[in-house]
Order: structure tokens, then sequence, then C-alpha cells
């Protein structure tokens, strides 16, 4: 079974993925995800366990931070806004009354000198103003057995720099400790809050006509099938149909496009859009909890437990890091003095300097941030990434393999030519497609009709039969039509010479006669061209379409496109099959991804590295298979993911290289007595600042 547990006031990264870890090591608990964004601990666990877990997690998240508040889902945290703005006002509080008596010491001290024991009593009680949680947090920790962290590298060097006599550097590294742990936290809170402000697509309010009456109720309280009515300036709360009135509509929290689409009576319209112009009436299609709006925000909220291989080297790499740092330096602070006859302060000093410099809270805090802004920002563009691995992956595609029709075409059939033999016009020609073809659903069948434009007489029809694979016979005044592909004339023995045009074609024959053929596209879209170059140009080594269509359209669509190779007259299963040979067949190191509609190309979506839907604006379908959903029907806008990707995982690498390239120069200068306990401040508290300034980069992607 699944609980969740609401971790009020978790802003840590690092503190998050340490939670997750014990947690996820607990018997009887098969799976741990903390996603920091949502600020929950998502469990799965056997059911004899679900009554005594909770003590356990409180105890866990709270030997890693003592302040956050463990709820299970199910309750109720009160007066969530007023503890914020509480816990932040007695942070500032702390920090200015440390920084106060800190400041007045030093000023008061160079006027008026004190005694060694005023001087040294002035600055304890500023450590202990300003470094109380910290100490506590690592005395805590060491009793459960943690000790290699941030907290007990702070707390061990600033003691060891009052038992040396360094008492000012003392207290400044505590006062800019908790500087930069403010800093990230206001960090993290800015980037939730981006991205909650950028997903925040779904009305509070809906409006209802009631006895006549219009009134406003929660949209969780409509049921489907009852009529909204949304107004110029307001959101539209749930999914359904228009049928009544016309609106622009701004669809840019959903898609990220400027440009507002008109709907009239009949079309479709997608909770999160507003309307901009004209009253119209929905009828419900959707409850609340299942509206495109609400599996949006879900869909980007829940993105973030899904780790990229960069956020869970980092986390492994500090496993290893921190003992030995620990034990270097204190090999530094012993080993000189008793081997090399060394000062023991002066070799302590660098000791503990050392210790400063190697905090690897620059590499815990902003490698998490930048993916977690690189996801906000791709949602922004009308990109959703269902985690920072699949965003990961997204810069290592080698192999792009495309669905074609929905996906490189419109989807959208059209009647461009007619032939007819001497015995028909062109006119009875599409008549009697557009007979046989009245009953059915199939696109083809629709286009038919719409190029018929006329009213069809069913009542003349009999004998209907839908022949799959083939196409359709039906009796009309007492003569057959036929109407299908090559094959069904050949079965009914009807003479007629095939036509060699490219395309889709529907052979008509009545009454044992040929008639003639109509010619059917589907139109490639205007920037499908534009996606597979921009492909090729990001270093995309191989582009494929796989179609069920006739081998003519499908390399008559690969030519247009410029395609590197394309496979024609597939079934669903056989597009599985040439998944799995284009997966055994690409460069180690790579990954495949698959662009499809998301309605029928599920078990491909799957199966590939990366499954991109196309398209995906209010489909169920694309937003449950895909990993990745594009939510126009624009081909580009996978090239634009890319960028967002590899833009994201540069600003990671920037962040470890910046990270570890300043720490290691600063920390062979502390070990060689060329830098003071200031410059180790700027090795850990400064350069966590700049790698946290430098993650939010991600965020304008």
């Amino acid at each position: 079974m699944e609980k969740v547990f609401i971790l009020k006031g978790l802003d840590c990264p690092n503190c998050s993925a340490k939670i997750e870890k014990e947690v996820g090591e607990l018997e009887g608990i098969t799976s741990s995800t903390v996603n920091l964004m949502k600020q929950t601990l998502t469990i799965t666990l056997d059911e004899d366990m679900a009554r005594s877990i909770t003590p356990v997690i409180e105890t866990i998240v709270h030997t890693h931070e003592p302040d956050v508040e463990v709820q299970e889902k199910d309750g109720v945290l009160s007066q969530e806004g007023e503890k914020d703005e509480e816990d932040t006002h007695r942070r500032i509080l702390r920090l200015s009354a440390g920084a106060i008596v800190y400041i007045a010491i030093m000023i008061l001290h160079a006027m008026i000198p004190f005694s060694d024991t005023a001087y040294l009593a002035g600055f304890v009680a500023a450590y202990f103003i300003l470094g109380y949680d910290v100490l506590w947090q690592a005395l805590r920790n060491i009793t459960h057995g943690q000790i290699f962290d941030e907290h007990f590298l702070m707390s061990i060097s600033t003691i060891g720099a009052f038992g040396i006599g360094e008492y000012p550097e003392a207290v400044a590294v505590m006062l800019f400790y908790q500087i930069g742990e403010w800093f990230q936290d206001m960090a993290v809170d800015r980037s939730r809050r981006s991205i909650s402000g950028l997903m925040d697509i779904r009305p509070d309010v809906a409006h209802i006509r009631q006895d006549g009456k219009e009134i406003t109720v929660a949209p969780d309280t409509i049921a489907i099938g009852s009529t909204i009515i949304v107004h110029p300036g307001e959101r539209i709360p749930l999914d359904g149909q228009v049928i009544s009135g016309s609106s622009l509509l701004d669809t840019r929290a959903l898609t990220g496009e400027s440009v507002p689409r008109r709907v009239h009576s009949g079309d479709t319209a997608l909770s999160g859009c507003i309307a901009k112009d004209g009253v119209i009436e929905i009828k419900v299609s959707h409850t609340f909890g299942e509206s495109t709006a609400s599996k949006i925000i879900d869909l980007v909220q829940n993105a973030a437990s899904r780790k990229a291989p960069t956020e869970r080297f980092i986390t492994r790499f500090c496993r290893y890091y921190t003992p030995f740092v620990v034990f270097s330096a204190l090999l530094l602070g012993l080993v000189p003095p008793l081997f090399f006859g060394g000062l023991w302060a002066d070799w302590l000093i660098r000791s503990f300097i050392f210790l400063v410099i190697s905090c690897p809270c620059a590499l815990v805090i902003s490698i998490p941030l930048t993916f977690f802004s690189g996801i906000g920002a791709a949602s922004r563009k009308g990109i959703l990434v269902k985690g920072s691995n699949y965003l990961e992956a997204l810069t290592q595609l080698g192999t792009v393999v495309f669905d074609k029709t929905g996906t490189l075409t419109k989807g959208v059939f059209c009647v461009t030519a007619i032939d007819s033999t001497d015995n028909f016009s062109k006119d009875t020609v599409l008549h009697l497609a557009a007979l046989a073809e009245s009953q059915s659903r199939h696109p083809i069948a629709q286009s038919i009709r719409q190029a018929w434009k006329n009213p069809i007489d069913t009542t003349t029809l009999s004998d209907y039969q839908e022949l799959s694979g083939l196409g359709i016979c039906v009796v009309y005044r007492g003569k057959e039509i036929l109407a299908g592909n090559e094959t069904l004339l050949h079965q009914k023995h009807i003479t007629f010479t095939p036509s060699p045009a490219a395309g889709t074609k529907v052979y008509i024959a009545y009454g044992g006669s040929y008639a003639g053929c109509l010619h059917i596209t589907d139109e490639i879209k205007e920037d499908s061209r534009q996606a597979i170059q921009g492909l090729k140009d990001a270093g995309v080594s191989q582009t494929v379409m796989l179609t069920g269509d006739a081998e003519d359209i499908g390399r008559t669509v690969s030519q247009k496109l410029g395609l590197d190779t394309y496979y024609a007259q597939l079934l669903p299963q056989d597009k599985v099959d040439r998944l799995e040979e284009l997966d055994a067949h690409k460069q180690i190191g790579k990954k495949l991804a698959f662009v499809g509609d998301g309605i029928n190309d599920a078990p491909v979506l799957a199966r590939a590295d990366v499954g991109i839907a196309m398209g995906g604006l209010g489909s169920d379908a694309a937003i449950e298979a895909a990993d990745v959903v594009l939510m126009t029907d624009e081909p580009s806008k996978l090239v634009t993911a890319i960028r967002v990707a590899r833009a994201t995982k540069g600003i990671a690498w920037q962040n470890i290289v910046l990270a570890l390239g300043i720490k290691g120069l600063l920390l062979i200068l502390g070990a060689l007595g060329m830098a003071t306990m200031w410059e180790a401040v700027f090795g850990d508290v400064g350069v966590m600042i700049l790698a946290v300034l430098n993650s939010m980069r991600a965020l304008r992607a």
C-alpha cells in the first residue's frame, strides 16, 4: 500500500536525499520518494506496517530537520502560511541579533579593550545565538551514527577555532554559514513559487445556472454533463465541449503558445485556458480532479521525484567525499606536528580552514535546484517532462523515431483528386463513395463525406458490410457499391487499372463495373521539415518514421521531410518489433526516443528510452503513456525540449566544475597555510551562493 506524508518546511535538497534514502532502507518499505517541490514523502510499504510507521518516519525526518512538521496527507496542517511567516521572522531576528552582538563586540573592543574573559564571553554569546541549532543537530546526528555532514564540519571547525583563540573567525564562519543557509531556503522557495505560479491554472470557482440564476460554486462539486458559464477574462475551470457562444482562448498556460485560438459551438475547451472575449457555455466532460489543468499540475509537481543520473551521482559522491575530507583534515592537523616538528597551533588552524572549505553545500543544493528549475522552464514552453531523469535523457538522443499520422502529418484527410472512367462522371464517383462511406467513422470516410457536402439518403442503402483491411460493400438501388483498396476489387473480380500516383487511394466500383478512384492526402505539418533539420543540427544521428500506410506514401513523406529511413505497412505490433531492432543497433551511450500521438502508440511509447507524446493537449492517453508531453502539434517543440535539457545539464556541470574547482584550489592553499578563515568562508558559503544563483538561470533556459 502507499502512504503520503507532508513534510512542512522542508527546503534542504541534501536533507531530502538523506531522508529518502534512510526511509527506503527500512524493512518493509519497498519504495521511498521525497518531492521537494510538494514537500511530501511517498512510501510503498507492507500493509501490516501502516499503523506503526508514522513515528519511525518522524524520527528519521527530525534527525535531519528538527523543525519540519510531519503529518500524514489525510491530516490537515493548520495555519501553514502563518507558520512560514513566523519561521522567517524568527530566523531574521536571530541572524540580526547574532550579527549585532558580533559587530558590537568588534567595535567596542577596538575602542575600549575588554578583558580576555569578557572578550571571549561576548563572542561565545554571539556564537550560540547564531549556531545553537547547528551544534544541536550535529550532536543529534552523532548519537544516531551520522557523523559526516555539514553540521559536523561547521561545529568541529568553529569550536576548533575557539580552541586556538580565533574567536572572531569562529563566529564569522557560523554567521556566514547561516546566511548561506537562509539564502538556500529563499532560492528553493523562489524556484518552488515560480513553478507553482506557472502551474496555477486551476480556478477556485465556477459559474453554473440554477433556477434561472447564475450562481458561483466550487469546481470540484460539478458533475460530468453539467453546464458551466465562462465570462471574458475568466479561466476555464473544467474540460468540456462548447455548446453556446464563441471566444478567443489564451492557451499559454497549457501550450506556451502566445497566439490565442478561437472556439465555437462544438469545439473542445480545456481547463486552464483564459477566455479573452465573449461568453461561452461549456458542457463538462471531466471532473475537477481529472481535468487537463489538474493533470498538468500533478505531472509537473511530481517531476521532482524522479532524479537525474547527475543528481544521483552527486548524492553518492558526497557520501564518500565528506568522510574523506574529514580524515584528510585530521591527518593535516596531526601528522606534521607529530612527525615533522610543525607547530600545533599552525597546523590546527590549517586543518580547521580545510574543514570549512570542504563543506559540500554548493553541490548538494545547486544540482537538484538546477534540474528543478529546468523542468519549470520546459513547462513554461508547453513541454511537460515527467522527471529530471527524462530531462537529462533528452541530452543524449541518438535516434528519434516518429509515427506519421498526427505527428509529422496533420492527421486531417482531404480528397485532392478524382479519377473517373468514361461511363461515370467525377461527381457520380464522389457520390457513390459518399454513399458507401456514410456509416463509417474512419477519418478517410469523414473526408469523403465532407468533400461531397450534400445530404446522404441512407434509406436507399442496404446490406452494409465493412471488410477489415479491404473497404466497404453496400447495396444501392439494387446494385453493389465497392469502396476500398486494390485487394477488394481484385477479390470481387473487378477489371481496373491501379493508379500509379502516390498517396491514399479509394477505388470505387458500382454494379460490377469500375467507376473511378479518389486520391486522399494527409497534409504534412508546416514545421515537420524544420523539426527534422533541427534534430540533425542538434546532433541526432538517425531519424526514422514508422507508419501503417502504403509503401509509396511512406516513401513520399520520408523524402519530403529528409528522414534517414522509414518503414511502411506496419501493424501496431510490427512497430514495436521495428523499434526494438533500432534500439539494438543504436550508438553506445545514446538514447532512443519515440514520438507519437499517445493514443494509438502506447506500447511503442513505453518501449522507447524516452516516450514523447505529440499534441498531448487534452489527451488522457498521451499524458499517461509518455515520459515527455509536447502540448501542441508542433514537432519542432522536440528541438526546443532538447535545447532546454542541454542548457539545464550544462548549468549543472558548470556548478560541479565551479564548486570542485574553487574548493580544490582553496583546499590546497589552506593546506599550505596560504588561506585564511575568511577565504575558507568564501570557499563554503560564497561558492554555494554563486552556484545557487547559477542554478536559477535554468528557469530562463
